[in-house]
């Protein structure tokens, strides 16, 4: 229940934040619609060509598109601000600043995971939420219950699977201050949004076992398409379970390297 009262505060803050440069919500609308219109037409081009790739068609292939933006949109509603604040750019390791977040009673991996929430991604879930269901319309099928309970442990999986590797490169800074690891991964997610089937064999295992991307986007695509099996099902909630202990564990590592900045 701390925990929860906590997150209301700093869902309030951030609003009051944000509502301060209202400016940023249209800027970042435009960027949104953008990202969306290029995500679309890129797979409209696709699929004017041929009917299919490696078994995915149109409707299935948006249905992917629209999980990508999903859990692009949740990471930049409240799991990128409060990371990003700590090991990006003029974060609080580069500054020094990081001392007075230790020095708070509350636990630190929690306190830097939902501290700062961009509420403007909202309007990113929304368009992720219509493409969704544009792409299960054109499926033409009525969801099971399995499909909806389906789609929505999937969708939990892959979230934490982005959350662990976002903690996991933000724990790398304690190590080299100096390097921006999220820029890695951030290169590799842009591949999430397109079937793995389109890529060449070898980095269709870089992206399905050694930073799992696909799994964050194909997973909960085929779950929603009815096409996921238990096997996925179970490798999906397992990969996020592991890389979510793994992550804090090398957290709390990191942590115990940080000189603070008075020392």
């Amino acid at each position: 229940m701390r925990a929860l009262k906590l997150v209301g505060c700093f869902i309030r803050t951030s609003l009051q934040e944000e509502a301060a440069y209202r400016a940023n919500f249209w800027i970042s609308l435009f960027y949104s619609v953008l990202n969306l219109g290029s995500g679309v037409l890129g797979i409209v081009v696709l699929f004017g060509q041929v009917e299919s790739v490696q078994g995915w068609t149109l409707p299935s292939t948006l249905a992917l598109l629209g999980v990508y933006l999903c859990v692009t949109a949740l990471r930049g509603l409240f799991i990128g601000p409060g990371l990003d604040s700590l090991a990006g750019m003029d974060g609080e390791i580069w500054s020094g600043t990081f001392d007075f977040t230790l020095l708070r009673p509350v636990n630190t991996q929690l306190l830097v995971s939902v501290r700062k929430w961009r509420l403007f991604s909202l309007a990113d879930l929304l368009m992720a939420a219509a493409v969704l269901v544009t792409a299960v319309m054109m499926l033409g099928v009525t969801l099971t219950a399995w499909q909806v309970a389906a789609f929505i442990l999937t969708l939990l999986a892959a979230v934490l699977i982005l959350y662990a590797f976002l903690l996991a490169f933000a724990a790398l800074v304690f190590w080299s201050p100096g390097v921006m690891f999220t820029w890695v991964f951030d290169g590799l997610f842009q591949l999430a949004r397109y079937p793995m089937g389109m890529y060449p064999g070898w980095l269709q295992l870089v992206l399905t076992w050694v930073i799992p991307v696909g799994l964050i986007t194909t997973v909960p695509a085929q779950a929603l398409t009815g096409t996921i099996s238990w096997a996925a099902l179970a490798v999906s909630l397992g990969a996020a379970l592991i890389l979510v202990a793994a992550a804090s564990i090398l957290f709390r590592i990191g942590l115990r390297r940080y000189a603070s900045a008075s020392s």
